[in-house]
């Protein structure tokens, strides 16, 4: 935590002058609070309307961790099929390339028709949007493998198991990471999506019920929510990611030792 304030102050530093800029050209020209409200009333409605939306929020925390386990596990178990049959790589990584070039907003109503108003389909959304680079990231860790270290393994009589455990693998995680990164960003905006499409709970319908009634406040409430869990799931995922690199560090002097 001391490395991100040592790191982030400047963008802090940046987002606080913005901030106080957006508040002093509010107050200068009497902007509509339903058109722009200033941050003070975007913090005093986030602060006075707690109880309005902690079930949305906490609703879209676990559809979101949920939808991201999901995904993280599919992508996976896709890169790891992949990278062991080359042959069903060839075949099937350019429909991987093409299922992206889908709008997510417009196959969302059809998972809708498909699979009913129930948990599945918001699921499934965000799977969709997380196990793509998750897949993606954890294939080009593993091709990166050094072939020099690959050959010595063999020489020395080790299996493939072992290979993809010991050397593959390891040799794998800082890409894998960079994968989960980026699908915990988009994991946030695919719960939000998915709330779109008729749920009873969530940001997203927080965030349309305060748009359809003129509480713009309230709609900037839920973009700052959306906002902050996002980045609280890229710091989570990073203590992860710097946990794993330790870990794999002293088991190498262990090793070595």
């Amino acid at each position: 935590m001391r490395l991100l304030f040592q790191r982030g102050w400047r963008p802090i530093t940046v987002l606080i002058l913005f901030l106080i800029i957006w508040e002093f050209l509010c107050r200068l020209f009497n902007v509509p609070a339903w058109l722009l409200p200033a941050p003070s009333d975007i913090l005093h409605e986030g602060i006075n309307g707690w109880p309005s939306y902690k079930h949305h929020l906490y609703s879209t925390i676990v559809l979101t961790l949920l939808g991201f386990l999901t995904g993280t596990v599919i992508g996976l178990l896709t890169a790891f099929v992949l990278h062991l049959l080359p042959a069903v790589r060839e075949a099937l990584y350019p429909l991987l390339i093409l299922s992206q070039n889908i709008p997510i907003i417009v196959l969302a109503p059809l998972l809708v028709i498909w699979f009913g108003f129930g948990w599945l389909p918001k699921i499934l959304v965000i799977v969709l949007v997380c196990f793509f680079p998750i897949a993606v990231a954890a294939m080009d860790g593993l091709r990166q493998t050094s072939q020099e270290l690959m050959h010595y393994m063999k020489m020395a009589g080790a299996t493939k198991a072992q290979i993809f455990t010991k050397l593959e693998w390891p040799h794998a995680l800082p890409s894998i990471f960079s994968g989960l990164k980026i699908s915990a960003t988009y994991s946030v905006m695919g719960a939000v999506i998915s709330e779109w499409l008729g749920a009873k709970n969530g940001i997203g319908v927080y965030m349309t019920l305060a748009s359809s009634s003129f509480h713009t406040d309230r709609v900037f409430v839920a973009i700052f929510l959306i906002m902050l869990l996002s980045l609280l799931f890229f710091l989570v995922i990073s203590l992860l990611e710097r946990r794993a690199a330790k870990w794999q560090q002293k088991k190498g002097e262990k090793a070595n030792g």
